[in-house]
This record gives C-alpha cells, sequence and structure tokens, in this order.
C-alpha cells in the first residue's frame, strides 16, 4: 500500500442521513470531494456515532448497514454502501494504538453507521475502496483521540484516508 503523496486527515460533517437524498451546499461538497484527493487504498473513518469505553477496530470482511436514526424517509432503510471491509488493516491500526500505549482491539460484528454509510456514498458512491471504522472513547476526553490521530498518522503514507466524520 505504498503511495507517493500522503493523504489528508479530514474532519467532515456528515449532516442528518437524508443528506444524500436532498441537494444542498453539503451534499455538492461531498460529492465532489473524493474526485479532488488521490484515489486512497482504504478509508478508516472514525465516526460519532460509534462511541465505546475504549477504542475498538471493526474488523469485518463484509460490513453490515446500521439504521442508527428514525423517521426519515423510507429510502434511506434501503440504502446499502456495499464498500469491503479490511481486517489487515484493522488490526494494523489496533496493534499501532496498542504500540502507543493506547487500550485499543480489533472487534467483528458491527456495520457502517451513517456517520460512514453517509458521506462515503457521497464521496466514492462505487463502494470500491475498503472502509474500516475506529470507535472513539470520547468519554476519556480530546487527550486520547489526540494520541489515537498520533498513533494512526503513519497509515496516511500507506494511502489510508483518515476521516473523522461528526
Amino acid at each position: 500500500m505504498a503511495l507517493m503523496t500522503k493523504l489528508p486527515a479530514l474532519f467532515i460533517s456528515h449532516g442528518s442521513p437524508n443528506l444524500i437524498l436532498h441537494d444542498s451546499p453539503a451534499r455538492t461538497f461531498l460529492a465532489g470531494l473524493g474526485k479532488s484527493l488521490p484515489r486512497p487504498e482504504a478509508i478508516l473513518v472514525m465516526s460519532a456515532h460509534f462511541e465505546t469505553d475504549r477504542p475498538f477496530v471493526v474488523a469485518n470482511e463484509k460490513p453490515d448497514m446500521i439504521y442508527d436514526f428514525s423517521g426519515f424517509e423510507r429510502e434511506l432503510y434501503q440504502m446499502r454502501y456495499e464498500a469491503p471491509g479490511a481486517i489487515p488493516l484493522a488490526i494494523e491500526a489496533a496493534n499501532l494504538a496498542r504500540a502507543a500505549g493506547i487500550e485499543a482491539q480489533a472487534a467483528t460484528g458491527r456495520g457502517f453507521d451513517h456517520g460512514t454509510w453517509v458521506p462515503l456514498s457521497l464521496m466514492y458512491p462505487q463502494a470500491d475502496i475498503p472502509v474500516i471504522q475506529l470507535s472513539l472513547p470520547t468519554r476519556l476526553g480530546p487527550a486520547l483521540q489526540t494520541r489515537i490521530g498520533h498513533a494512526l498518522a503513519g497509515l496516511r503514507q500507506q494511502g489510508v484516508l483518515l476521516i473523522g466524520s461528526g
């Protein structure tokens, strides 16, 4: 996964789930964002909708969908973002966090929440780039999140796009 250019780390606002259905400046921005970046080898998303007491990296081969909302248009509950997972990347991310003294582990059985699939459906609609999610232990404070960011920063040089989605 070597890349000549280091990929950026992004923080994006994913808005409400129905952002994907209606024209808006945010939807237009996200739809163009993927085209403006070098194509990543993989994507690691830290979604504000995946909070845990310690960091977990989702290691699923085929992550399912999580419809973590209610009261929106019916078509949202039928949308699928079928990007593959990246088990080796999930394990590497957990190992990098542990090497930095952060208790983290790879976990299975969790799908993509709307903080991941809504923006990625717009940015990379082909769903052909492997995606993993990392939970945010928000109750442990921003210092830990900063440490996690430093621990994972080297992945950017391997072609991994790091996205904070909130």
